[in-house]
């Protein structure tokens, strides 16, 4: 390559880098305003639920059953308070992310329907989902979350860096069977879809290699683990499919990452990109068709070197679903913590 092609591809790479540290730094200060704007709502009693040390353990206590847990719940805010709060929200996912995130809270109000609760019902409710802010927005290192039934949200900005997991969302149910105005609705469709449009495409050589067990599990294997962990990688890699099956493959990934703000999404990609994506691992239990009913089920997982998804809708016979995204050196931001105090020692 000629001098004057390198000085330009190095004049190319130097203007899109500088492009996307922009955008991380602007993303970055706008949520660390959104934060401040939020707390600056609260009374100081309601400070004290919402606010902890970013250090405070309740930061890697984390599930997504119905349960009591710390922070600030939506039925505690004023209006003006809960506009804040979901603004920060808003901010860190995309408008589908957002609309996920929405549609999850609404499914409570369905199993009210369906378990036949009263409208004053405390176990399943829209209102039960929770913000909590760790250390000071842009002073050192802090992250909040939101967390209630079926979604966790976990951020943390640490040195001009911001992580995004665990993050997880379900749906129960899967499909809203019931007469109920969400009738039809599926909140996870393309994290479901793409996945079979995927495991149809494998011929039966590779689906022996996909295919890892008959029958799915009850629950996703990492669960609601501190820190996820597998023994190995199982299933078929990116780099024994056909240019068309990785395409497809890659699309099931990005279902996951069009989640999230568009900063958020490009910074993972890269990070799968720079960690291999050959290496990356797509493996199949259970049912090869989207069957609801007794005894049915399905799960996959996409497991590569540093990032792991997982995939279980097995409950209430395959109409219930979990999906979790897990950074497997960085959940909570970890990695970029030990690497901050090492700076400052």
């Amino acid at each position: 390559m000629k001098k004057s092609a390198c000085k330009l591809l190095l004049c190319l790479l130097t203007i899109v880098s500088s492009v996307a540290q922009a955008g991380d730094e602007k993303l970055m200060r706008r949520m660390s305003e959104l934060t401040s704007a939020f707390l600056g709502t609260l009374s100081a009693a309601q400070k004290a639920d919402a606010q902890l040390t970013y250090a405070d353990s309740a930061r890697s206590d984390w599930h997504f059953t119905p349960r009591e847990r710390k922070g600030l719940p939506l039925k505690k805010m004023s209006p003006a308070q809960r506009k804040a709060a979901m603004a920060m929200l808003q901010l860190v996912l995309s408008d589908e992310g957002y609309r996920k995130a929405n549609a999850i809270i609404d499914l409570e109000n369905v199993l009210r329907v369906v378990e036949s609760r009263p409208p004053n019902d405390t176990y399943r409710d829209p209102e039960n989902f929770s913000f909590l802010v760790f250390g000071e927005p842009g002073t050192g290192p802090w992250g909040w979350r939101v967390e209630g039934h079926h979604l966790s949200l976990h951020f943390s900005l640490i040195d001009g860096e911001m992580t995004y997991t665990p993050s997880f969302m379900g749906s129960n149910p899967g499909k809203v069977l019931a007469d109920v105005p969400q009738k039809g609705k599926v909140v996870l469709q393309e994290e479901q879809e793409l996945a079979f449009k995927l495991l149809h495409t494998l011929k039966p050589d590779q689906l022996g290699i996909a295919v890892i067990k008959d029958k799915a599990p009850y629950e996703m294997v990492t669960a609601n683990a501190r820190k996820a962990s597998l023994d190995k990688m199982e299933g078929i890699t990116m780099a024994d499919l056909s240019a068309d099956q990785k395409q497809a493959f890659t699309s099931l990934i990005m279902a996951y990452l069009r989640r999230y703000h568009v900063t958020l999404k490009n910074q993972q990609w890269q990070s799968l990109e720079k960690a291999g994506l050959d290496q990356i691992h797509f493996a199949w239990m259970g049912d090869r068709e989207p069957l609801i009913g007794e005894g049915h089920g399905h799960y996959y997982r996409i497991h590569g070197p540093t990032f792991l998804i997982e995939f279980d809708n097995t409950q209430n016979g395959g109409n219930h679903i979990h999906s979790v995204v897990r950074d497997l050196t960085n959940d909570f931001g970890e990695d970029l913590l030990r690497l901050h105090y090492q700076k400052s020692h």
